[in-house]
């Protein structure tokens, strides 16, 4: 399966917004100087969390995102549906019952053996995704890691030029 590069963004900039003290924000530029992405396209891609209920946006000079609820009700199935959605990656067009290898219609009666694997599959990838919380994820950091997270991230101003 193949998602779009903006998941993996999406997916550390979720983490690094868990590492914050409760209350603290992070502008879209301090997340794009700390990960060193597009500022633009990343602000973006952040709002599809923001829509999606993952996380919250306030205006103004501190302003910036957070977690919209605590870690431990996000899961990485929140992150990545927000921004590769909700269909599956397999669509089965049926090819059996075409050129010179077509199935008779009786034989297709049932879904096709590959598209219901695929679908397993998918179903399988999507629960995985939905066992596993933006808490859990901060669990297996370093102990270090949230205190260097955000000592790093207030060394960077709320608004840097773009890329």
């Amino acid at each position: 399966m193949k998602l779009p590069a903006s998941t993996e963004w999406l997916l550390h900039c979720a983490t690094t917004l868990a590492q914050l003290e409760p209350g603290a924000t992070a502008s879209a530029a301090q997340l794009a100087d700390y990960y060193d992405l597009p500022a633009p396209y990343l602000a973006k891609q952040l709002q599809a969390l923001v829509r999606a209920g993952v996380l919250a946006a306030t205006t103004g000079p501190r302003g910036g995102f957070q977690l919209a609820r605590p870690a431990a009700d996000i899961t990485l199935l929140h992150i990545v549906r927000a921004v590769d959605g909700a269909s599956p990656p397999y669509q089965c067009k049926e090819i059996r019952q075409q050129g010179r290898g077509a199935l008779p219609e009786e034989e297709c009666r049932r879904t096709c053996i590959l598209a219901e694997k695929m679908a397993e599959a998918h179903s399988a990838w999507r629960r995985s995704l939905e066992g596993v919380s933006l808490a859990d994820i901060l669990a297996e950091l370093p102990p270090s890691a949230p205190a260097r997270t955000r000592s790093r991230l207030a060394a960077i101003p709320r608004s840097t030029p773009s890329r």
